[in-house]
């Protein structure tokens, strides 16, 4: 089903997650101060330039497979967005840092989705990620609970979920087929 070459590239019928790069952060940086993008994200401070070397720091995460944080491009190389892994442990990960652009192909929240979790559960061998999301992030709360994130509490700011590696396993068939037909030029 997936083309993955270990944690730096997943690929799947339209889009792909390849680990970030310094050369990423101009496009990062723009994400991240776009009015269109950045409503539930923590705020930004400093320039591109500080966000290279944000990334330059990150590399050592990277390579201790704390933290994983990936490009979504189009299969043509065309960047859409952002996804981060991050508290992996022993069992467990989180991910957040999802942004999806102007760029994103149709149905590329679920692909992107499937293809993180298929790094974290299937690469990675964890068994539960967790996850919270703002209140007020009514497109990606919704977006979560369809896709079967069960709910564990919240508080003034946060809904916090639990997505287990067995809901993923049943599910991942039935995702691929709703991805390749999103892909699949029009007749």
């Amino acid at each position: 089903m997936f083309n993955s070459q270990g944690v730096s590239r997943a690929d799947g019928p339209g889009l792909s997650l390849r680990l970030i790069q310094p050369a990423d952060a101009r496009y990062v940086y723009g994400l991240r101060i776009d009015p269109d993008y950045n409503h539930h994200l923590s705020a930004v401070q400093g320039t591109a330039e500080d966000q290279r070397a944000w990334i330059d720091r990150y590399k050592a995460r990277e390579a201790q497979l704390t933290e994983l944080y990936y490009i979504i491009e189009r299969r043509n190389g065309t960047p859409c967005g952002t996804l981060r892994l991050y508290g992996i442990g022993h069992d467990t990960f989180e991910w957040g840092s999802w942004i999806l652009d102007h760029n994103k192909p149709r149905k590329a929240a679920l692909e992107s989705a499937v293809l993180a979790y298929h790094i974290a559960f299937d690469v990675l061998k964890r068994n539960k990620a967790r996850f919270d999301v703002r209140r007020d992030n009514a497109i990606t709360l919704e977006f979560h609970r369809r896709f079967g994130a069960v709910e564990t509490h919240a508080d003034e700011t946060d809904i916090f979920f639990e997505y287990p590696k067995l809901r993923f396993e049943a599910d991942c068939d039935a995702h691929w087929s709703v991805m390749h037909s999103a892909s699949a030029p029009a007749a």
